[in-house]
């Protein structure tokens, strides 16, 4: 077990360390060639389909997950699960587009945009044929690994081929969608050997109505919470040049917890599985590794970001020389201020996958969740339109700290006795005491490499000037990170290093 999970955990982040490479050569060239107002409005619209992408599922892949894992060993018990859950997601699909396109007609502002809008909803009517959840639940790790950065790789090719003016948001509108056809394809393929598609025994649907109901709620709180602030800043921006800068400065957020989401497919299953077999300490066990992993890599993404913001905001965009006045000229300001996200989300998502999802206590997540979204729906608002009217998001970026700072304190209490030892012990005050070491390194050396290295390679654009500091402060940070850790006996660096042999919890 302990060894799987490590390879999974590795896995996952070479995955998402080469997606992330891909993402950052075709996202930058978007950001150049659509602009900031044509961005901001595919930003805009994409928030608005994912609302229907989630009541497409109603919660059906979280479900999915937790029935397939009891059965996974079972090929004629897990096809009968894969059949019933199939039908269910291709009823709720077909539902869900025709809401959509009511809500498209009795709205001004998104009937403008309709076939941009019908392009993106590929995403989700193609979505009931993904079977993602079928490989999740059978911990396929290496063959998701592979595929996503077969199809992000295709994608990002023809990206970087075709999408070269503003009026391209159509075709990249397209390729974005591609990218999910090419794995439905891959996944209908390679699923054949695991599940039959012919049926056996009577679906049962009953024991299934509660819990998708508690399950389809809590994914669209999700998601209202993850996206009103986007939604909210494209009414409130005419231009979506805001969006555009909210998005570029989310964008480096995105990455950390991208990374984080990659390894809940690793322990989400693996924690259900262990608490339906009653088996409490290898439950426990993993959840403090799995909170151990997420404190290690997001400690040093804030602090490094957060310090690099501008120059890293600068290369996303293709503005070199942001202002509040400039293309994206908010978005290092984001950033900033949304940096703590990566850790709040990190250890949010995890509460909720591996500890209240298994315990069926979903509920305390869902109304969580739900009084944040209203609340951040206010402060938006408020902040977007009378603190910070003429940068809106700004506005929106702080309301949405302060809302994730109050679910995580309150996701806290909720799960204190299972999370308290996870989240508070030495090993992770090492982490923070490394985190340290490394906010003063990056203050202090970040503006002088950068000059430094203007007067030794002034022939250079600033372009790569910046690569060049950001590259020079990561290497550094990582040193000295990697080496005080070292000193410290961090149990997450010596298990790697191969000099634990149990899992680093303490």
């Amino acid at each position: 077990m302990k060894d799987n999970i490590r390879v999974n955990v590795v896995i996952n982040i070479i995955r998402t360390i080469v997606l992330t490479l891909l993402s950052f050569v075709t996202f930058p060239w978007v950001c150049r060639y659509l602009m900031d107002e044509a961005m901001g409005l595919y930003t805009w619209l994409t928030t608005f389909t994912g609302y229907f992408l989630i009541l497409a599922r109603i919660g059906i892949p979280n479900l999915a997950i937790r029935e397939c894992v009891k059965v996974r060993d079972n090929k004629e018990l897990l096809s009968n699960k894969v059949q019933s859950f199939f039908l269910l997601q291709m009823i709720a699909t077909a539902l869900s587009f025709i809401v959509m396109v009511g809500v498209i007609f009795s709205v001004p502002s998104l009937r403008a945009s309709k076939d941009l809008i019908f392009i993106l909803s590929l995403n989700f009517l193609s979505g009931a044929f993904s079977f993602e959840w079928v490989f999740i639940a059978l911990e396929k790790q290496y063959y998701m690994s592979v595929r996503s950065i077969i199809v992000l790789a295709t994608t990002a090719i023809l990206i970087i081929s075709f999408v070269t003016t503003p009026s391209d948001i159509y075709i990249y509108a397209f390729l974005t969608v591609l990218g999910t056809i090419l794995t439905i394809i891959i996944n209908v393929i390679y699923v054949r050997p695991y599940i039959s598609f012919k049926k056996t025994m009577p679906y049962s649907y009953k024991e299934y109505i509660r819990p998708l109901l508690i399950l389809f709620a809590l994914s669209f709180v999700i998601s209202l919470y993850n996206q009103i602030d986007t939604l909210i800043l494209g009414f409130i921006d005419e231009s979506k040049a805001e969006v555009a800068s909210y998005s570029v400065g989310v964008k480096g957020i995105d990455i950390i917890i991208g990374i984080m989401s990659a390894l809940s497919t690793v322990f989400v299953p693996r924690s259900a599985f262990y608490y339906e077999k009653e088996d409490k300490r290898f439950f426990n066990n993993l959840n403090r590794y799995s909170i151990n992993i997420g404190v290690f890599i997001t400690i040093p993404a804030i602090i490094t970001m957060s310090v690099l913001a501008a120059p890293i905001c600068s290369l996303i965009s293709g503005n070199y020389y942001l202002s509040l006045s400039s293309e994206y000229g908010t978005s290092y300001l984001v950033l900033i201020i949304l940096a703590s996200m990566m850790v709040t989300y990190s250890i949010s998502e995890m509460i909720y996958g591996q500890i209240l999802l298994p315990m069926k206590k979903e509920k305390y997540y869902l109304f969580t969740l739900l009084g944040g979204a209203v609340l951040n729906m206010i402060l938006c608002v408020i902040f977007s339109l009378y603190v910070f009217p003429t940068h809106p998001s700004i506005g929106i970026a702080i309301s949405t700290m302060i809302v994730e700072i109050l679910v995580i304190l309150t996701l806290t209490i909720i799960s204190w006795k299972w999370i308290k030892r996870a989240v508070f012990n030495k090993n992770n005050l090492k982490i923070l005491i490394a985190g340290v070491l490394i906010l003063i390194a990056s203050i202090l050396l970040s503006n002088p490499l950068l000059n430094w290295y203007q007067e030794i390679f002034s022939n250079l654009g600033i372009g790569y000037i910046y690569i060049l500091q950001i590259l020079s402060i990561v290497v550094i940070d990582a040193l000295i990170y990697i080496g005080s850790l070292l000193i410290m006996k961090e149990n997450l660096i010596l298990s790697f290093l191969g000099k634990r042999k149990t899992l680093p919890i303490e």
